[in-house]
């Protein structure tokens, strides 16, 4: 059968067509192949960069260092092998802590990577022996009942490191705080929240006033506000909620606030995140004398 011109050309044209969609076709698969394995290596090389940060010895400096909470930060620090310089009024009262210690809690916390130094936060002398040593990170966890420590140790305090941070050049600061302080008062239990306009007016003035400082530092900072603490063993479950705060270990506690200074891609830098391990309106807080730090 003679097939005609017409129909020739049409069947080329066919076939040209044909062609060009397998070309086209090659070229996307290639593009798609090559932007996959692009962000495969983006998203190994940040893996990789996390964890040389995180496995890395740090030098982190911890004010308020034998407290429940900040006596956790120095523990978990010194576990992961970093060097850890603590200042605090008294020394000997630096245990190892009943949620990360296991059965070494509340015997003295010693070691060879921690500098222990005895003195008062408020006294400027004091926090600049600190920055003797080279320091890469700060965490802030003071405490203290306003009639043993004064009504704005809190502020005055922390002003005092934010200076010497400068003066050495130290960037990332991590804060403790609470729930309730700042723009977070709605995110208290009710119950709490009657304290904090009473019997805890004093110190939640403090607080706020040291989250301002910290705020306006210019520095690198994660101002944290946990939920109710307890003294219970780390869950490692650690919610940033935007709702009401249940209760939270202060060993939980501890392993954000490390993160928050050794990280460097921290997903909450110049952030102030509310955090807890339960959430809903429970309340269960310590309040034991050992809680306080008064055994």
């Amino acid at each position: 059968v003679e097939v005609s011109r017409a129909d020739r050309h049409f069947g080329f044209i066919k076939s040209l067509d044909l062609v060009r969609i397998m070309i086209l076709c090659t070229s996307l698969l290639l593009a798609l192949v090559g932007t996959s394995s692009a962000f495969v290596s983006q998203s190994q090389a940040t893996t990789r960069a996390r964890s040389q940060c995180t496995s890395l010895q740090a030098n982190i400096a911890v004010f308020g260092a034998s407290g429940l909470t900040a006596s956790e930060c120095v523990y978990q620090a010194l576990k992961d092998g970093d060097n850890v310089v603590g200042l605090t009024r008294n020394p000997s009262n630096l245990k190892v802590p009943k949620g990360s210690g296991g059965a070494d809690a509340e015997n003295p916390l010693v070691d060879e990577k921690l500098t222990l130094i005895g003195g008062d936060v408020t006294k400027m002398s004091d926090v600049e022996k600190v920055f003797e040593n080279d320091i890469d990170g700060v965490i802030v966890a003071l405490g203290g009942k306003t009639s043993d420590v004064g009504d704005t140790m809190l502020t005055d305090g922390t002003n005092n490191i934010i200076a010497a941070m400068k003066d050495k050049g130290v960037k990332r600061l991590c804060v403790v705080t609470s729930i309730g302080a700042g723009d977070s008062k709605d995110q208290a239990p009710f119950a709490f929240k009657l304290l904090m306009m009473t019997v805890m007016k004093k110190i939640f003035t403090d607080k706020n006033n040291q989250e301002k400082a910290v705020e306006e530092s210019g520095l690198e900072y994660c101002i944290v506000r946990p939920g109710g603490l307890t003294v219970d063993a780390p869950t490692g479950v650690i919610n940033v909620i935007d709702g009401e705060a249940g209760s939270i270990p202060r060993a939980d506690v501890a392993q954000f606030c490390l993160g928050a200074v050794k990280d460097p891609d921290f997903a909450y830098i110049n952030k102030a995140p509310c955090i807890s391990s339960v959430g809903g309106t429970s309340w269960v807080k310590d309040r034991s004398k050992a809680a306080r730090g008064e055994m």
